[in-house]
């Protein structure tokens, strides 16, 4: 059920999706879980009505298979196991990114803040991933390019889906 990149050049792909169930130990667990609910809950409040809910799930999956995906492309025919729901989790934290400061809003895309925000992100996945250095990691490898390509799809996809399935009011882009 784990995800290798080896996998996609065999014409195996359900690894995209099953890897995003394992994960390395509880502790790993802990962490994707906390993550989950830190930055996924401004995306369920503004995804919350009609479709929203399945919407809301249908990002975090498809986050989290494009991670794995992206991960596959930037390291073609490796065995190594991918493992965890990480870059389902930075999907959210993508999404979230454009709605902080923007007031249950989703901020433009290229708005200084959501610029920053972003930036530090990428800078701290990019840092942590290169030192390995994230509790539970346990040794192994940390897949930044994973969590990067997920929060590329979340910060993307918020502001769309922001638009079709959230409520009225929250649809006029911030003005911060």
């Amino acid at each position: 059920m784990a995800f290798r990149a080896v996998d996609l050049w065999q014409g195996r792909w359900s690894g995209l999706f099953t890897s995003m169930l394992l994960h390395g130990g509880w502790a790993h667990v802990a962490m994707n879980a906390v993550g989950a609910l830190a930055f996924g809950t401004p995306v369920a409040r503004l995804l919350s009505r009609g479709l929203g809910p399945l919407i809301f799930v249908a990002l975090y999956i498809v986050s989290g298979a494009a991670a794995a995906l992206g991960y596959g492309l930037c390291h073609p025919g490796s065995e190594s196991y991918l493992v965890g729901a990480s870059g389902a989790v930075f999907g959210l934290i993508g999404a979230s990114t454009r709605l902080m400061g923007g007031h249950g809003r989703v901020m433009p895309l290229f708005h200084s803040a959501v610029l920053k925000q972003a930036g530090a992100w990428m800078a701290a996945n990019l840092l942590v991933g290169l030192i390995g250095l994230a509790p539970g990691a346990g040794g192994a490898g940390i897949a930044w390019e994973a969590h990067a390509f997920g929060f590329l799809v979340g910060i993307v996809l918020i502001g769309p889906l922001g638009r079709w399935f959230g409520p009225g009011s929250d649809l006029r882009p911030a003005r911060v």
